[in-house]
Order: structure tokens, then C-alpha cells, then sequence
């Protein structure tokens, strides 16, 4: 028998988790899976805390108070004990019914990772043109070959997450973050509904910790075991530059200009042979850094408060 765990962060949305916990719960025994259900409550300021507590089976983890989505992910991610483990939204508009032919799929094509595609969704016009902007630029900066990676339905085997923790906004990039590591991803089509309770948690404030992750993922990939090669690159540049305009300000003397009458070039000389050093060092300490964050554990950046057991009646 196949085990899965369904993670599901859920947030304010006492109009949803019922539904969607029927939902999943169906589509387990419909399909014969050996499952469990793990809602992770962040923060909420409504109902969902009491509505949660009263449905069965689930694995309820309470958060303190609200850390975002991608950490109340990683905590479920970390509760998981099946084979198995498939994400979604808490709000309803992923369809549970898409999970088993997603894990048949992965399992075909011998992925770890398969993402869903919302290739018809079914959000507002500004909510869909901001994410297919994000989309464009994650394309153009982290290249993992997904078209729809804010999808948070998608099916993971569980070996995908040791030794793997998740920050900021990173949920969004987690199939980049383990192509990176060696992972093999997919990707399918799945259903996206329309929302029917409550209210979206998409804003601008989130789209720029998106970005500034996006950021963080292209760095990693590209540099995070050997920092000094893009700072030490800067520095080289730096140092050129800095020659360069030392050349100019000897010239210029030699010319019969004085200094008093044009400090641009000397003034120049000093700042970039200040930023190339600087770069240097910099590239040194964030090798030194690497090299300690590889060898040390990770504080987690959230704080569970309570995880409540519901088992099967």
C-alpha cells in the first residue's frame, strides 16, 4: 500500500478546511493510499483553529502566531512520515482529485518532484498578470523548467527534504532548490477552482519577498559553494578600474595638471581600489561562511505552539 502525506497550511480560511479535509480524506480511501492529513494552522485570527480540532483523522500543528506560508509548509513537510508527500493550498481552489494521477505520473517517469500547472486558472486578471510576470523572471534567472512554480500542489518523495530547510517565500522555488541538488523534476496539468470562501492572501508585499527570494535561489545555484568567485570577480573589476584611473591621474600630472585642479581621478583611484579589496574580503569571509553553514545546524525561523493528533474513528 502506498503511503502519502497531505500537507496543507491553512490560514484564516474557517470557510474552507472542512470542505477540503472531506476532500482529501475521500481521495485517500477512494484510492487506497495509507495516508495522513497534516493542516498547519498559521496564526489564524478566525475559526480554523476550533473547526481544525475537530476533524478526523488529521495531524493539526498549531504555529504561535503567523510565520508564512512557506515555514507553516516546512513544518508539515517535517511532521510527514509516509513514502510520499503532496502539498496544496488551504484554500480550496487546488483539487485533491489531482494527486493520485500526479503520484502515478512521478512514479512512471521516476521523478522526485512533479509541480502542478495551473495552465487555466482561475484567479483575477492582476493576480494572474503579476504571476506570470514572476514566472517570466524566475525563468530567466533560475531555469528549473517549470511553468507554474507558485503552484502549491505538487507531490514530493519524502527523501527529497533531509537536511533541507525552507525560508522567506522559498516554498514557490522548492523544485528549483532540489534541481539544484540533484532532483529530478516534472511537471503536469492539474484543475484550479475557482475560490468559494474567504479571502485571497496574495499581496504586493508578498510578491517582493518572492522576488528577493528568487534572488536568494539564482545565488545559491550559481554561487553558494564558492562565493569568492563572483565577489573576487568584483574585486578584480574593481581593481582594474582603480588602475585605471590611477593611470589617468599620473598622466594628468605628468601633463602639468595639479591635483587641485581635477581630484576626480585620484578620488576615483582610491574608491575602487577600496571596492575591489573590500570584495576580496568579503568573498573570503561569505567561503568561511559557507563552509560553517554546511557544517552546522539551522535554527528553524518558526515556533510551533501545540500538535493535536486526531486519529481515524
Amino acid at each position: 500500500m502506498l503511503g502519502i502525506s497531505i500537507v496543507v497550511p491553512v490560514y484564516n480560511e474557517e470557510g474552507n478546511v472542512a470542505n477540503l479535509h472531506q476532500e482529501i480524506k475521500q481521495m485517500c480511501e477512494e484510492a487506497g493510499y495509507d495516508y495522513e492529513i497534516i493542516f498547519i494552522n498559521d496564526g489564524s485570527a478566525d475559526k480554523t483553529d476550533q473547526i481544525c480540532r475537530t476533524l478526523k483523522p488529521l495531524k493539526y500543528i498549531q504555529f504561535r502566531r503567523n510565520f508564512g506560508q512557506t515555514a507553516a509548509m516546512d513544518a508539515g513537510i517535517k511532521a510527514a512520515t509516509k513514502e510520499f508527500i503532496a502539498t496544496l493550498d488551504g484554500d480550496g481552489q487546488n483539487d485533491p482529485a489531482d494527486i493520485p494521477k500526479m503520484v502515478d505520473y512521478l512514479i512512471e517517469n521516476q521523478y522526485d518532484v512533479v509541480s502542478g500547472w495551473r495552465k487555466n486558472r482561475k484567479d483575477t486578471f492582476m493576480k494572474r498578470f503579476v504571476s506570470r510576470g514572476a514566472n517570466a523572471l524566475r525563468y530567466l534567472l533560475v531555469h528549473d523548467g517549470i511553468h507554474d512554480s507558485g503552484c502549491s500542489l505538487k507531490v514530493y518523495r519524502r527523501e527529497c527534504f533531509k537536511g533541507i530547510n525552507l525560508y522567506g517565500e522559498q516554498h514557490r522555488f522548492i523544485p528549483a532548490i532540489l534541481q539544484i541538488k540533484g532532483f529530478k523534476v516534472g511537471e503536469m496539468v492539474v484543475n484550479h477552482r475557482a475560490r468559494t470562501s474567504g479571502k485571497t492572501k496574495y499581496n504586493w508585499h508578498r510578491t517582493i519577498k518572492g522576488f528577493v527570494d528568487m534572488i536568494s535561489v539564482w545565488f545559491w545555484n550559481k554561487y553558494a559553494s564558492r562565493p569568492l568567485h563572483i565577489l573576487g570577480a568584483f574585486g578584480i573589476l574593481f581593481c582594474m578600474l582603480g588602475g585605471a584611473c590611477g593611470i589617468w591621474s599620473v598622466v594628468l600630472f605628468l601633463s602639468g595638471y595639479k591635483m587641485s585642479d581635477n581630484i576626480i581621478p585620484p578620488i576615483l583611484t582610491v574608491f575602487f581600489m577600496i571596492m575591489g579589496v573590500l570584495m576580496f574580503v568579503f568573498g573570503l569571509m561569505s567561503e568561511i561562511m559557507m563552509k560553517v553553514y554546511f557544517g552546522t545546524h539551522v535554527d528553524m525561523p518558526y515556533n510551533i505552539k501545540e500538535i493535536v493528533e486526531n486519529t481515524k474513528e
